[in-house]
Protein backbone atom coordinates (compact mmCIF):
# COMPACT_ATOMS: atom_id res chain seq x y z
CA UNK A 1 0.00 0.00 0.00
CA UNK A 2 1.87 3.04 -1.23
CA UNK A 3 1.75 6.67 -0.05
CA UNK A 4 0.05 5.74 3.20
CA UNK A 5 0.67 4.44 6.69
CA UNK A 6 -1.72 2.61 9.00
CA UNK A 7 -2.97 4.19 12.21
CA UNK A 8 -3.56 1.21 14.51
CA UNK A 9 -5.55 3.37 16.92
CA UNK A 10 -8.20 4.51 14.42
CA UNK A 11 -7.86 1.93 11.66
CA UNK A 12 -7.55 4.66 9.01
CA UNK A 13 -4.89 5.78 6.54
CA UNK A 14 -2.76 8.56 8.01
CA UNK A 15 -0.98 9.41 4.76
CA UNK A 16 -4.17 9.90 2.79
CA UNK A 17 -6.76 10.97 5.35
CA UNK A 18 -9.55 11.65 2.91
CA UNK A 19 -9.25 8.19 1.39
CA UNK A 20 -8.89 6.76 4.85
CA UNK A 21 -12.14 8.39 5.94
CA UNK A 22 -13.93 6.95 2.92
CA UNK A 23 -12.56 3.51 3.74
CA UNK A 24 -13.58 3.94 7.37
CA UNK A 25 -17.09 4.92 6.33
CA UNK A 26 -17.35 1.81 4.15
CA UNK A 27 -16.06 -0.36 7.00
CA UNK A 28 -18.48 1.20 9.47
CA UNK A 29 -21.38 -0.13 7.42
CA UNK A 30 -20.08 -3.68 7.85
CA UNK A 31 -20.89 -5.72 10.92
CA UNK A 32 -19.32 -9.07 10.08
CA UNK A 33 -16.27 -10.54 8.40
CA UNK A 34 -17.42 -13.43 6.18
CA UNK A 35 -15.94 -16.62 7.54
CA UNK A 36 -14.42 -19.55 5.72
CA UNK A 37 -12.59 -22.77 6.40
CA UNK A 38 -9.39 -24.60 5.59
CA UNK A 39 -9.82 -26.63 2.39
CA UNK A 40 -7.57 -29.48 1.27
CA UNK A 41 -6.47 -29.40 -2.36
CA UNK A 42 -5.51 -33.03 -3.11
CA UNK A 43 -1.77 -33.42 -3.52
CA UNK A 44 -1.17 -29.70 -3.09
CA UNK A 45 -1.93 -28.59 0.47
CA UNK A 46 -4.47 -26.66 2.53
CA UNK A 47 -5.64 -23.11 2.09
CA UNK A 48 -8.18 -20.77 3.65
CA UNK A 49 -11.32 -20.37 1.53
CA UNK A 50 -14.36 -18.12 1.90
CA UNK A 51 -17.19 -19.32 -0.36
CA UNK A 52 -20.07 -16.83 -0.48
CA UNK A 53 -23.32 -18.01 -2.09
CA UNK A 54 -24.89 -15.97 -4.86
CA UNK A 55 -28.53 -14.93 -5.26
CA UNK A 56 -29.39 -18.24 -6.97
CA UNK A 57 -27.97 -21.70 -7.52
CA UNK A 58 -27.04 -20.87 -11.12
CA UNK A 59 -25.38 -17.52 -10.39
CA UNK A 60 -22.01 -17.02 -12.14
CA UNK A 61 -19.06 -18.05 -9.98
CA UNK A 62 -16.34 -15.46 -9.45
CA UNK A 63 -12.92 -16.43 -8.06
CA UNK A 64 -11.02 -13.47 -6.56
CA UNK A 65 -7.21 -13.58 -6.68
CA UNK A 66 -5.42 -11.18 -4.35
CA UNK A 67 -2.20 -9.21 -4.70
CA UNK A 68 1.12 -9.83 -3.01
CA UNK A 69 1.77 -8.92 0.64
CA UNK A 70 -1.92 -9.25 1.50
CA UNK A 71 -4.65 -11.90 1.88
CA UNK A 72 -7.79 -12.70 -0.03
CA UNK A 73 -10.10 -11.05 2.47
CA UNK A 74 -7.90 -8.01 3.09
CA UNK A 75 -7.64 -7.36 -0.67
CA UNK A 76 -11.30 -7.85 -1.54
CA UNK A 77 -13.49 -7.16 1.52
CA UNK A 78 -14.69 -3.67 0.42
CA UNK A 79 -16.65 -5.10 -2.50
CA UNK A 80 -17.86 -8.51 -1.33
CA UNK A 81 -21.35 -7.38 -0.40
CA UNK A 82 -21.94 -5.80 -3.82
CA UNK A 83 -20.49 -8.78 -5.69
CA UNK A 84 -22.59 -11.27 -3.74
CA UNK A 85 -25.75 -9.57 -5.00
CA UNK A 86 -25.11 -11.08 -8.44
CA UNK A 87 -22.43 -13.76 -8.12
CA UNK A 88 -21.25 -16.67 -6.04
CA UNK A 89 -17.91 -15.34 -4.77
CA UNK A 90 -14.89 -17.44 -3.82
CA UNK A 91 -11.98 -15.80 -2.01
CA UNK A 92 -8.89 -17.72 -0.92
CA UNK A 93 -5.33 -17.16 0.27
CA UNK A 94 -2.68 -17.98 -2.30
CA UNK A 95 0.56 -19.79 -1.55
CA UNK A 96 2.60 -18.35 1.29
CA UNK A 97 0.10 -15.56 1.80
CA UNK A 98 -2.11 -15.49 4.89
CA UNK A 99 -3.26 -19.04 5.56
CA UNK A 100 -2.39 -20.31 2.08
CA UNK A 101 -0.50 -23.42 1.05
CA UNK A 102 3.07 -23.75 2.34
CA UNK A 103 5.74 -25.00 -0.03
CA UNK A 104 9.51 -24.76 -0.27
CA UNK A 105 9.31 -22.81 -3.51
CA UNK A 106 7.16 -19.94 -4.66
CA UNK A 107 6.18 -20.56 -8.26
CA UNK A 108 3.51 -18.69 -10.21
CA UNK A 109 2.52 -21.80 -12.17
CA UNK A 110 1.73 -23.47 -8.85
CA UNK A 111 -0.51 -20.55 -7.91
CA UNK A 112 -2.42 -20.89 -11.17
CA UNK A 113 -2.80 -24.65 -10.77
CA UNK A 114 -3.94 -24.18 -7.15
CA UNK A 115 -6.85 -22.03 -8.33
CA UNK A 116 -8.01 -24.68 -10.80
CA UNK A 117 -7.58 -27.39 -8.15
CA UNK A 118 -9.83 -25.38 -5.83
CA UNK A 119 -12.42 -25.11 -8.60
CA UNK A 120 -12.31 -28.91 -8.86
CA UNK A 121 -12.87 -29.31 -5.13
CA UNK A 122 -15.78 -26.88 -5.20
CA UNK A 123 -17.30 -28.53 -8.26
CA UNK A 124 -17.00 -25.44 -10.46
CA UNK A 125 -16.16 -26.18 -14.10
CA UNK A 126 -15.51 -22.70 -15.53
CA UNK A 127 -15.42 -19.83 -13.05
CA UNK A 128 -14.68 -16.23 -13.85
CA UNK A 129 -11.29 -15.18 -12.49
CA UNK A 130 -10.66 -11.65 -11.23
CA UNK A 131 -7.08 -10.86 -10.32
CA UNK A 132 -5.64 -7.80 -8.61
CA UNK A 133 -1.94 -6.96 -9.10
CA UNK A 134 -0.17 -10.32 -8.52
CA UNK A 135 -3.59 -11.96 -8.77
CA UNK A 136 -3.93 -10.56 -12.29
CA UNK A 137 -0.72 -12.31 -13.26
CA UNK A 138 -2.01 -15.56 -11.80
CA UNK A 139 -5.26 -15.10 -13.74
CA UNK A 140 -3.30 -14.71 -16.98
CA UNK A 141 -1.46 -17.94 -16.24
CA UNK A 142 -4.72 -19.77 -15.52
CA UNK A 143 -6.06 -18.72 -18.94
CA UNK A 144 -2.79 -19.83 -20.56
CA UNK A 145 -2.38 -23.15 -18.75
CA UNK A 146 -6.06 -24.10 -18.44
CA UNK A 147 -7.95 -22.28 -21.22
CA UNK A 148 -10.88 -24.69 -21.09
CA UNK A 149 -11.46 -23.92 -17.39
CA UNK A 150 -11.96 -20.15 -17.68
CA UNK A 151 -15.28 -18.42 -18.37
CA UNK A 152 -13.71 -14.96 -18.37
CA UNK A 153 -11.00 -12.73 -16.91
CA UNK A 154 -11.04 -9.42 -15.04
CA UNK A 155 -7.50 -8.08 -14.69
CA UNK A 156 -7.07 -5.11 -12.34
CA UNK A 157 -4.02 -2.99 -11.50
CA UNK A 158 -1.74 -5.55 -13.09
CA UNK A 159 0.79 -6.01 -15.87
CA UNK A 160 2.29 -8.49 -18.30
CA UNK A 161 5.92 -7.88 -17.30
CA UNK A 162 8.08 -5.86 -14.93
CA UNK A 163 11.71 -5.51 -15.96
CA UNK A 164 11.40 -2.80 -18.56
CA UNK A 165 13.31 0.10 -17.04
CA UNK A 166 16.81 -0.19 -15.61
CA UNK A 167 15.61 0.59 -12.08
CA UNK A 168 13.16 -2.29 -12.25
CA UNK A 169 15.79 -4.66 -13.63
CA UNK A 170 18.19 -3.68 -10.86
CA UNK A 171 15.52 -4.05 -8.17
CA UNK A 172 14.27 -7.47 -9.25
CA UNK A 173 17.74 -8.87 -10.01
CA UNK A 174 18.92 -7.77 -6.58
CA UNK A 175 15.97 -9.51 -4.95
CA UNK A 176 16.60 -12.59 -7.07
CA UNK A 177 20.20 -12.75 -5.90
CA UNK A 178 19.17 -12.26 -2.28
CA UNK A 179 16.63 -15.06 -2.45
CA UNK A 180 19.08 -17.40 -4.19
CA UNK A 181 21.51 -16.90 -1.31
CA UNK A 182 18.98 -17.64 1.40
CA UNK A 183 19.21 -21.05 2.99
CA UNK A 184 16.50 -23.58 3.78
CA UNK A 185 16.64 -22.28 7.33
CA UNK A 186 14.96 -19.09 6.12
CA UNK A 187 12.10 -21.17 4.83
CA UNK A 188 11.84 -23.02 8.14
CA UNK A 189 11.72 -19.76 10.09
CA UNK A 190 8.99 -18.47 7.77
CA UNK A 191 7.10 -21.74 8.23
CA UNK A 192 7.20 -21.37 12.00
CA UNK A 193 6.02 -17.77 11.68
CA UNK A 194 3.13 -18.86 9.47
CA UNK A 195 2.12 -21.54 11.95
CA UNK A 196 1.86 -18.91 14.69
CA UNK A 197 -0.37 -16.77 12.47
CA UNK A 198 -2.56 -19.62 11.22
CA UNK A 199 -5.49 -19.30 13.61
CA UNK A 200 -8.74 -18.67 11.76
CA UNK A 201 -10.12 -15.12 11.83
CA UNK A 202 -12.95 -14.05 14.07
CA UNK A 203 -16.42 -13.88 12.57
CA UNK A 204 -16.98 -10.26 13.53
CA UNK A 205 -15.44 -7.23 15.16
CA UNK A 206 -16.84 -4.34 17.24
CA UNK A 207 -17.53 -1.20 15.23
CA UNK A 208 -14.37 0.89 15.16
CA UNK A 209 -12.04 -2.06 15.74
CA UNK A 210 -11.46 -2.99 12.12
CA UNK A 211 -7.80 -2.12 12.66
CA UNK A 212 -7.24 -5.25 14.76
CA UNK A 213 -8.61 -7.55 12.08
CA UNK A 214 -6.79 -5.76 9.26
CA UNK A 215 -3.45 -5.75 11.04
CA UNK A 216 -3.75 -9.43 11.89
CA UNK A 217 -4.54 -10.23 8.25
CA UNK A 218 -1.60 -8.16 7.04
CA UNK A 219 0.81 -9.72 9.53
CA UNK A 220 -0.24 -13.24 8.53
CA UNK A 221 2.09 -13.03 5.51
CA UNK A 222 5.78 -13.25 6.41
CA UNK A 223 8.50 -11.00 5.05
CA UNK A 224 10.15 -14.09 3.58
CA UNK A 225 7.05 -14.83 1.51
CA UNK A 226 6.83 -11.25 0.26
CA UNK A 227 10.49 -11.37 -0.75
CA UNK A 228 9.93 -14.62 -2.61
CA UNK A 229 6.98 -13.14 -4.46
CA UNK A 230 8.89 -10.01 -5.48
CA UNK A 231 11.80 -12.05 -6.84
CA UNK A 232 9.56 -14.41 -8.82
CA UNK A 233 7.24 -11.69 -10.15
CA UNK A 234 10.27 -9.84 -11.49
CA UNK A 235 10.91 -12.69 -13.95
CA UNK A 236 7.34 -12.86 -15.24
CA UNK A 237 6.63 -12.00 -18.88
CA UNK A 238 3.44 -13.11 -20.61
CA UNK A 239 4.06 -11.24 -23.87
CA UNK A 240 5.01 -14.40 -25.85
CA UNK A 241 1.57 -15.97 -25.31
CA UNK A 242 -0.83 -13.29 -24.07
CA UNK A 243 -2.25 -12.81 -27.55
CA UNK A 244 -3.52 -16.38 -27.53
CA UNK A 245 -5.92 -15.79 -24.62
CA UNK A 246 -9.43 -16.52 -25.86
CA UNK A 247 -11.56 -15.87 -22.77
CA UNK A 248 -13.62 -12.67 -22.63
CA UNK A 249 -11.47 -10.17 -20.75
CA UNK A 250 -11.83 -6.82 -19.05
CA UNK A 251 -8.82 -4.80 -17.93
CA UNK A 252 -9.25 -2.27 -15.11
CA UNK A 253 -6.44 0.26 -15.40
CA UNK A 254 -5.56 2.23 -12.28
CA UNK A 255 -4.66 5.55 -13.90
CA UNK A 256 -2.80 7.02 -10.91
CA UNK A 257 -0.75 3.91 -10.26
CA UNK A 258 2.83 4.55 -9.16
CA UNK A 259 3.70 0.88 -8.78
CA UNK A 260 2.67 -0.35 -12.25
CA UNK A 261 2.96 2.23 -15.04
CA UNK A 262 -0.30 3.03 -16.79
CA UNK A 263 1.28 2.59 -20.22
CA UNK A 264 2.21 -1.00 -19.37
CA UNK A 265 -1.28 -1.81 -18.14
CA UNK A 266 -2.57 -0.42 -21.43
CA UNK A 267 -0.05 -2.44 -23.45
CA UNK A 268 -1.28 -5.58 -21.71
CA UNK A 269 -4.89 -4.78 -22.54
CA UNK A 270 -4.07 -4.26 -26.20
CA UNK A 271 -2.31 -7.63 -26.39
CA UNK A 272 -5.43 -9.56 -25.35
CA UNK A 273 -7.85 -10.06 -28.26
CA UNK A 274 -11.10 -8.20 -27.67
CA UNK A 275 -10.21 -7.01 -24.17
CA UNK A 276 -12.41 -4.17 -22.91
CA UNK A 277 -10.72 -1.37 -20.97
CA UNK A 278 -12.11 0.28 -17.84
CA UNK A 279 -10.44 3.24 -16.14
CA UNK A 280 -10.30 3.76 -12.38
CA UNK A 281 -8.82 7.11 -11.41
CA UNK A 282 -6.96 5.72 -8.43
CA UNK A 283 -3.60 4.37 -7.30
CA UNK A 284 -2.26 0.87 -6.84
CA UNK A 285 -3.95 0.35 -3.48
CA UNK A 286 -7.34 1.35 -4.88
CA UNK A 287 -8.98 -1.95 -3.86
CA UNK A 288 -8.93 -0.76 -0.24
CA UNK A 289 -7.80 2.85 0.09
CA UNK A 290 -9.91 4.16 -2.79
CA UNK A 291 -12.71 1.62 -2.81
CA UNK A 292 -15.34 4.28 -3.46
CA UNK A 293 -13.65 4.96 -6.81
CA UNK A 294 -12.50 1.47 -7.67
CA UNK A 295 -15.49 -0.69 -6.75
CA UNK A 296 -18.06 0.79 -9.19
CA UNK A 297 -15.59 0.46 -12.07
CA UNK A 298 -14.69 -3.08 -11.06
CA UNK A 299 -18.34 -4.12 -10.82
CA UNK A 300 -18.96 -2.75 -14.31
CA UNK A 301 -15.96 -4.66 -15.66
CA UNK A 302 -17.14 -7.94 -14.10
CA UNK A 303 -20.64 -7.53 -15.52
CA UNK A 304 -19.21 -6.79 -18.96
CA UNK A 305 -17.21 -10.02 -18.98
CA UNK A 306 -20.16 -12.06 -17.73
CA UNK A 307 -22.36 -10.59 -20.49
CA UNK A 308 -19.73 -11.37 -23.13
CA UNK A 309 -19.40 -14.95 -21.89
CA UNK A 310 -23.14 -15.45 -22.03
CA UNK A 311 -23.24 -14.09 -25.58
CA UNK A 312 -20.68 -16.70 -26.64
CA UNK A 313 -22.48 -19.64 -25.02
Amino acid sequence: MTNSSWDARTGTSTGETRRGRRLSQRISRLTEVPTGSMVELPGRGRTYVVDLPGPSADAPVLFLLHGSATTGMLNWFPMLRELQENYRVVVFDQRWHGRGIRSERFDLDDLADDAVALADVLGVDKPFYAGYSMGGIVAQLIAHRHPDRVAGLILAATTYRFQDKWRERAFHRTWGAVMASMSAMSFRRAELYAARQAELPETSWPVGRMDRWAMREWRSTSGWAISQAVAVLGRFDSSPWLGSVKAPTAVVITTRDRALPVYRQLEMAKMIPGAEIFLAQAGHAACALEADVFVPVFLEAVQSVVNSSRALS
